[in-house]
């Protein structure tokens, strides 16, 4: 193994424990990192752009990434929504500036070429020379030159993208457990509610491990416990698609239950913290199915949360090999009564860069990355609830967890 810890052939040296233990250089190695941008996030998987909701007119217009690559998004004026790398074909130049706005189309503002909402090239200044002197070539073709498209696609409100070509439809991509989770929670209209943005300290992994982690849940979270929002003894359960990279697990409360304990004690706790605005958790049971608790992951980054009332997309940005941008777009939805929304937006505080819950978890991955520095020989354990990456009735294991990194393997040829 060379000293940056990859092979020769393949990326950072696995031990032969298949998934059930992983080797910590894969969070600290450049090398890596760098190849996960060409075959994760630029290759055969589906990534989250934006909410269909944010390009009503045609030239409504979002700017992203996916990974480290400048994408736009785009509604033309037929209606269809068009994804295409943000970047001039002339000299390279980032070529939409602003996050989102309207536009009829698009100008660089380094040597002004203009593209059409189909990512068509339309204009080129002085293409014929000033004055009969200079210009493009003879053989100079605008159609030669069109901004690299992606594949997309939408599923309940939620815009996604692809740089492949060999990227199964959507839903095939997520598998039937995971689509249905992802219907069921966005079975309405999304209506965008705020965002926020926080900077992580660590490997962009370690956050999605996180997410897919149901075992750390219940000790590292004294908010869940202690307000009993989330607990390994309530029924639930882990769905993980057949490639192993997607999952959603589940949690589900007595919510008439709850309703009692909050009239008969106001607020019960099992340590010695109390709220003094219960309003913060109270919930209703929006789904009927008494599920308070779905975390769903699409690889290779977002996540989409219900926490009792408060319905959130988590987009995973990696910016750089020990630094990661997390953003959250807190929805509510179109049939929503000032009631819910004021729901929705007390629950907020649960989630979050400061949320009650949340916050442990934007620092939890700042300390293993500390501790990997110049500290990354070995290998993680990951066997709670066994070896493999299969779908689980009970929710104390890292079978998700082992499921990402079957994908992740496979992608990256490790």
């Amino acid at each position: 193994m060379s000293q940056s810890g990859l092979t020769a052939d393949h990326g950072v040296s696995w031990p032969s424990n298949g998934i059930s233990e992983v080797p910590f250089r894969v969070y600290t190695d450049q090398a890596q990192y760098d190849r996960e941008q060409e075959r994760l996030f630029q290759g055969p998987t589906w990534n989250y752009l934006c909410l269909a909701v944010e390009l009503t007119k045609p030239g409504d217009f979002v700017s992203t990434t996916i990974g480290e690559a400048a994408v736009i998004v785009v509604r033309d004026q037929a209606g269809a929504i068009n994804a295409f790398v943000n970047r001039c074909v002339h000299r390279g130049n980032l070529l939409c500036l602003e996050r989102q706005g309207n536009v009829k189309e698009f100008g660089c503002i380094y040597h002004g070429w203009i593209y059409n909402l189909t990512g068509q090239l339309t204009g080129v200044a002085f293409e014929h020379g000033v004055q009969r002197q200079g210009g493009m070539p003879s053989e100079f073709r605008k159609e030669d030159h069109t901004l690299r498209r992606l594949r997309v696609a939408e599923l309940g409100g939620l815009v996604f993208g692809t740089f492949s070509d060999s990227t199964p439809d959507l839903e095939s991509w997520l598998g039937e457990d995971v689509t249905r989770g992802l219907k069921r929670v966005m079975n309405r209209t999304p209506t965008l509610l705020g965002r926020n943005t926080q900077i992580l300290p660590n490997n962009w992994k370690l956050y999605f491990e996180n997410v897919k982690d149901t075992y750390h849940a219940s000790i590292l979270h004294l908010f869940l416990t202690t307000f009993r929002i989330n607990r390994l003894s309530m029924p639930g359960g882990i769905f993980i698609n057949r490639d192993g990279g997607n999952h959603y697990s589940f949690a589900k409360l007595d919510y008439a239950a709850e309703d009692a304990d909050y009239k008969d004690a106001g607020l019960r706790s099992d340590s010695e913290f109390r709220l003094q605005d219960g309003s913060v958790v109270e919930s209703v049971d929006e789904y009927g199915d008494g599920v308070s608790v779905q975390i769903l992951t699409i690889m290779p980054g977002m996540v989409l949360q219900q926490v009792r009332n408060t319905i959130a997309v988590r987009v995973i940005r990696p910016r750089g090999v020990d630094r990661t941008e997390l953003e959250w777009i807190h929805l509510g939805f179109d049939t929503d009564d000032e009631a819910m929304t004021e729901r929705r937006l007390r629950q907020g505080n649960l989630i979050g860069p400061a949320g009650y819950i949340a916050m442990e978890d934007g620092c939890i991955g700042g300390f293993v990355q500390r501790a990997l520095q110049y500290n990354d020989d070995g290998a993680g354990i990951v066997m709670m609830g066994g070896h493999e990456a299969e779908s689980q009735s009970f929710r104390a294991s890292e079978a998700a967890i082992r499921g990402f990194w079957k994908h992740y393997r496979a992608l990256m040829g490790d």
